[in-house]
């Protein structure tokens, strides 16, 4: 395998949730752990994230194409509700999880097999101890904002520590 070609799967789950949601990202990013299924199916990846701070990226392509030759919203929604949640995911602490139970998006442009790279940028707004609250934008390589998004996820103990 090729340096930086990226593993794809699931880590257990008990040592996703056995340490802070930021060392867990952190190792996504380094390469120590596989990325999600879903990063391979749709063609996007973690590219960095901080306390608070995380950024996807990918090339959307014919595969993501509606009907009317954009890219389905879908595609969009699942860039930013990713980008969003780790946000939040990146303040856990070691025994909790979290699950989106709100998202919000503004298609503001439209993408096609044209646009090129996008980055999707989530960032905390709060996280308590039941809510996380994350901002979000996805951009094109000009910086052109293209949606925006807004989610709240729920904050839960998965192990009777959190």
């Amino acid at each position: 395998m090729a340096p930086n070609t990226p593993t794809f799967g699931l880590a257990p789950l008990a040592e996703v949730t056995g340490q802070d949601g930021i060392d867990f990202l952190r190792g996504i990013v380094a390469g120590r752990y596989p990325a999600p299924p879903i990063s391979r199916t749709l063609g996007f990846r973690l590219l960095e994230v901080d306390v608070g701070h995380a950024v996807f990226e990918g090339t959307p392509d014919e595969r993501l194409l509606n009907p009317i030759a954009t890219v389905h919203g879908g595609y969009i929604a699942t860039l930013l509700d990713s980008a969003m949640a780790c946000a939040v995911h990146s303040t856990l602490k070691a025994g909790q999880a979290y699950t989106t139970v709100e998202i919000k998006i503004a298609f503001i442009r439209p993408l096609t097999e044209e646009t090129g790279p996008v980055r999707a940028t989530g960032k905390l707004i709060n996280a308590g101890r039941r809510l996380g609250v994350a901002d979000g934008t996805l951009t094109d390589a000009k910086g052109r904002i293209l949606a925006h998004g807004s989610t709240t996820c729920m904050i839960f103990a998965v192990d009777g520590k959190g």
